[in-house]
């Protein structure tokens, strides 16, 4: 499974309705469940971002599909960082030439 970062900003839509932003992380939660997506944790931060996701999923194709119908719910603007573990990066860094 790979690992990604969602990193969101609430909409007007999404801070208007900012007091059932815990129930619409359950049921993210529940959709990326459905969808093959395992969600790790929920965070809402302060700065730049509003909530910070960190998810599992088998591709990209799966991580791309939810992070679209989050975004499609009009709640929130998402960027997905692919996320790479020690193990992962060594193994990136042993392909260098």
């Amino acid at each position: 499974m790979a690992t990604y970062i969602a990193l969101m900003k609430f909409t007007d839509q999404g801070i208007r309705n900012v007091k059932d932003t815990v129930k619409r992380a359950e049921a993210f939660k529940e959709a990326a469940k459905k969808s093959g997506v395992t969600v790790k944790e929920n965070y809402w931060v302060t700065g730049r971002y509003d909530v910070i996701s960190i998810v599992e999923a088998a591709d990209d194709m799966a991580a791309t599909a939810l992070a679209l119908s989050l975004g499609a719910g009009g709640n929130l603007h998402t960027e997905t960082l692919r996320a790479f573990g020690p193990a992962e990066m060594k193994q990136i860094l042993e392909k260098m030439g």
